[in-house]
């Protein structure tokens, strides 16, 4: 069984792939899939004939700046059941997360966040390989409420 490390409730990570150089994300053991913040989403496809998505990001709580737009190819559309009881169809991408000096790929939940305190629920299937969660603490990786620690490149888990 491979080595599992400790983070807190809330860390700072980067989504490399989708141009997010740092999010806050909540560490929620009780969501299934991880969930990202997305609004004007705007589906397309491909000259290759792929199926893939276009979405505006906001990263940081309460602001619409910065304004990143991201894209990505669409790895499946679902249904899924919010912590209110709500069911909404969702666009599901697989992307790289970095999490202090470790990344791998996980699929998000694209939706809109934006009265949310947190734009992003780092989820179960996401963490379950890797991490233990320890709910008392926040930022085990580094930074604090403010701001990220330093850019750390990641190594594959």
């Amino acid at each position: 069984m491979p080595e599992k490390h400790l983070i807190g409730w809330r860390e700072w990570l980067s989504l490399p792939d989708l141009n997010i150089p740092a999010i806050k994300a909540k560490v929620d053991t009780g969501a299934r899939t991880s969930a990202l913040h997305a609004s004007a989403i705007e589906p397309y496809t491909d000259e290759f004939g792929a199926r893939c998505i276009r979405f505006c990001m906001h990263p940081q709580q309460r602001s619409t700046t910065p304004e990143i737009w991201c894209t990505a190819n669409v790895a499946d559309q679902r249904m899924v059941t919010d912590s209110g009881g709500h069911k909404t169809l969702r666009y599901v991408i697989r992307t790289c997360i970095s999490l202090h000096a470790w990344q791998w790929m996980a699929e998000l939940t694209l939706t809109d966040r934006d009265t949310m305190r947190f734009r992003m629920l780092l989820g179960r299937r996401a963490l379950h390989d890797f991490f233990l969660v320890d709910p008392s603490q926040s930022f085990l990786l580094g930074g604090n409420k403010q701001a990220p620690a330093p850019l750390n490149t990641g190594e594959p888990l």
